[in-house]
């Protein structure tokens, strides 16, 4: 860490941060003024809303240890770096749909953005039984925006490398990954826990050598396979809505990986949050209500996904993969090979969906749909169903051909009585 590095604190915010021009002109110069709020409630990092005479932005500063865990698990704050590099790229590849970066400081491990007070994290809303309109639309075009945009289908190849050469730094934060979310839910790791009464379950899983060899191949692909630059951390607690307007967050974990993974990691939450309803929706009318728009919010999803991508790969298709002197110059058709790619795509993003639905249950940093309802008995009784339905995923992935087959295949579980 380097010796210059210091901490913010509410009190010393106003002071160190008064001189940069960056920030004053967002928010005014009388740093006197200046209303200070501490609001990270994440795994990593301190975060805080300052307030202004002329306005607001956020402050978002790495900490040298895992906050969750503190300092006995140190991290570099390099991690900032990587979060900026890929905000820069999200909206190069994406505009307007991540916050708007007004500085960054490597030294402090520091990123001043746009406030989003308006907004709501999505995952305390989905709890809350409040709907986003267009967010289906809206994150499946992003997803395909990033996954294509960040490939070879699109960059030039010197760019592309030299982009995979600088994210394949971020080595801490994809070991994490590497290790949280592909290995330790499968083994009794020092940092795991899980509802009490799910012993069975979780047996019954780290037991299967054909799904643990399936999740171990997965993180073959993660580790090896460098064809777009991913989100990395795309959960329901990395995306702020209003109920018009959505905006993602926190790309910390960005890497090159495989252009499934944002996709499955994103349905994944879905999934948590509508197979958690019924304890957070006691009227069942409401609560089959709820269920059936989150269903249709993976539906459109998936489908804005594959409709994005099919238009970036016949309208902006540059880059070395499947070029156009091999087919339309010759009169000839892509489609073939689009769907070859498709598949690809939706098979990988079915695994991941699959193992990060295990991973939010059985090892660190577990999701609030589930972790909120007090009564362990019910809460088992729903992360069951979970489980075994991202059991299914890894199991099958390949046999999911279109979306409605895992919406369908979510109905069913979502009605077993397994505990």
């Amino acid at each position: 860490m380097n010796k210059n590095y210091s901490a913010l604190t509410l009190n010393e915010l106003p002071k160190r941060l008064s001189s940069i021009t960056a920030i004053t002109d967002q928010i005014g110069t009388d740093f006197s003024k200046w209303q200070v709020t501490e609001v990270g409630d994440g795994n990593l990092n301190l975060v805080f809303i300052v307030i202004g005479s002329n306005g607001k932005i956020v402050i978002k500063q790495a900490l040298p240890y895992v906050r969750v865990v503190g300092d006995s698990w140190p991290l570099t704050l390099d991690r900032a770096f990587f979060e900026y590099n890929a905000l820069v790229r999200q909206e190069e590849r994406d505009p307007g749909i991540a916050p708007s970066v007004f500085y960054f400081d490597r030294e402090q491990g520091l990123i001043a953005m746009e406030c989003l007070d308006s907004h709501k994290i999505l995952r305390g809303k989905l709890i809350a039984g409040e709907k986003v309109s267009n967010l289906g639309e809206v994150i499946g075009k992003h997803c395909a925006r990033l996954a294509f945009k960040g490939s070879d289908f699109y960059m030039q190849t010197k760019d592309k490398k030299n982009d995979v050469s600088l994210f394949q730094k971020n080595l801490e934060l994809m070991s994490i990954t590497e290790n949280l979310v592909f290995t330790d839910p499968y083994y009794e790791a020092e940092m795991n826990n899980h509802t009490e009464g799910l012993d069975t379950i979780v047996k019954t899983l780290r037991d299967d050598v054909v799904m643990k060899s399936k999740v171990q191949y997965m993180l073959l692909k993660f580790t090896s396979n460098t064809e777009t630059m991913c989100h990395g951390d795309l959960h329901s607690g990395s995306i702020m809505c209003t109920e018009t307007d959505t905006k993602v967050i926190d790309p910390e974990f960005a890497f090159y990986g495989p252009m499934g993974f944002d996709l499955g990691m994103n349905i994944a939450n879905y999934l948590m949050a509508f197979l958690s309803q019924p304890a957070h929706r006691k009227n069942s009318n409401d609560n089959k209500s709820f269920q059936g728009w989150i269903l249709k919010v993976i539906e459109e999803t998936v489908n804005a996904f594959f409709e994005e991508f099919t238009n970036l790969w016949h309208n902006s298709r540059q880059g070395i993969l499947f070029p156009k002197c091999l087919y339309e110059d010759q009169d000839q058709t892509t489609d073939y090979a689009l769907n070859l790619v498709l598949k690809h795509i939706l098979n990988d993003a079915m695994s991941v969906c699959g193992i990060e639905m295990h991973r939010r249950c059985l090892s660190l940093a577990h999701n609030a749909d589930f972790e909120q309802i007090e009564d362990v008995t019910l809460r088992a009784k729903l992360e069951a169903r979970n489980l075994l339905l991202g059991r299914e995923l890894i199991l099958s992935s390949d046999s999911i051909k279109e979306i409605s087959d895992l919406t369908s295949l979510a109905l069913k579980f979502n009605e077993r009585n397994i505990l």
